[in-house]
């Protein structure tokens, strides 16, 4: 099963854990070889990769997010999967951090980002997103007291 949207009642836990302080999101993304924009072709009329499609979401969300004071604090490409399903591979690997859940809500109705998504939606073919709560740096991997 693909996964390419989140549902309502998975934005609704969203929105409804406004513990405070930033919210860091790992994307997961596989793109399709070959973007799908339905009925609506893009804007040069001929074929577009899943890279460029979602080149393209990067480019138009990018004054988006600046705005609402997120960015993306790592980046990464996928090199092996050493524990896990050999055949899973993500082509694109980031994690963004919003100044809070109420910030990526506003992102999410924004009417830029909106026009933005159908490129990510064209896109993408798979993805995981994956809400994280940022802890301070440290020596262990699991510091009870963190």
């Amino acid at each position: 099963m693909a996964y390419t949207a989140f549902t309502r009642a998975g934005f609704r836990t969203f929105r409804d854990n406004n513990r405070g302080g930033p919210v860091h999101m790992l994307n997961l993304i596989k793109l399709r070889p070959l973007a799908d924009y339905g009925d609506e072709p893009p804007h040069n009329g001929g074929p577009v990769t899943g890279a460029e499609a979602y080149a393209a979401y990067g480019r138009e969300s990018a004054p988006v997010l600046a705005r609402l004071g997120a960015r993306i604090v790592w980046r990464g490409r996928l090199e092996q999967v050493l524990i896990g399903p050999d055949d899973e591979a993500w082509d694109v690997c980031f994690i963004a951090e919003y100044p809070s859940s109420a910030g990526f809500a506003d992102m999410v109705f924004d009417p830029q980002y909106r026009t933005a998504m159908r490129h990510r939606q064209a896109a993408v073919a798979d993805s995981r997103l994956i809400r994280l709560n940022p802890l301070a740096h440290g020596t262990t991997f699991n510091d009870p007291e963190d």
